[in-house]
């Protein structure tokens, strides 16, 4: 192609959404105000936005940075002002979710990319499964209204409960809380250093589970 056709076939998309994708793996905000980002995720930005980093604030964000039960930290931003913010964080596909009013979803930490102001959140750590894989222990809560972005290795899976899933590819669950299960069969198989040894254990009936074909390797504790 001619370069006037390369600048058309990949310049910006027009739409009135805060969120949207200009491609699967590329979010575009159409800042009006605030936004909490993942920090190091904006690739480019148009307008009169400014950033700040996030240590402590209302909700746990000093959590959200450097969580005792894990080994891992996720930093994050607050971007404000009026223009366009485009973010994207290593290839991961984006999956876009709209939350109504008191609605709740619980991501991994490392899943989230960015959510509206009015989103409230919460880091949450579920003790039940202390001693476990790093990757299903401290989630951050999100509740509604407003849109967050989520973001995913390959293709998401949603799973109904029950079921079990491995916490280093369980991405994020509503409307159910995991529990612990330890497999023994593969600890003897596959050896005891083996995430997958170590489960969440959804029970129930309602909700729902997003886990991605990716497993991301954390520490224990």
């Amino acid at each position: 192609m001619n370069i006037d056709e390369f600048v058309t076939n990949n310049e910006p998309k027009e739409g009135g959404e805060t969120f949207q994708l200009e491609n699967s793996k590329l979010l575009d905000v159409d800042l009006d105000g605030a936004v909490i980002a993942k920090a190091g995720s904006m690739i480019a930005y148009s307008g009169d936005i400014s950033f700040k980093g996030k240590s402590s604030a209302e909700g746990g964000l000093k959590g959200f940075l450097k969580e005792k039960a894990t080994s891992e930290g996720t930093s994050v931003m607050e971007a404000t002002g009026n223009g366009h913010l485009y973010l994207a964080d290593d290839e991961k596909k984006i999956q876009i979710l709209e939350l109504d009013a008191g609605e709740e979803i619980s991501v991994n930490g490392n899943d989230v990319l960015a959510f509206e102001s009015s989103v409230n959140y919460e880091i949450r750590t579920i003790k039940s499964i202390a001693g476990f894989s790093a990757g299903g222990l401290t989630n951050v809560s999100l509740v509604g209204p407003g849109s967050v972005a989520i973001t995913t290795h390959g293709e998401p899976l949603v799973l109904r409960p029950p079921v079990r899933t491995d916490p280093g590819a369980t991405v994020a669950w509503s409307g159910t809380t995991p529990g612990s299960h330890v497999d023994r069969s593969l600890s003897n198989m596959i050896g005891q250093s083996s995430e997958e040894t170590y489960q969440l254990d959804f029970t129930g009936t309602e909700g729902f589970v997003v886990v991605q074909p990716y497993e991301e390797r954390q520490l224990q504790e």
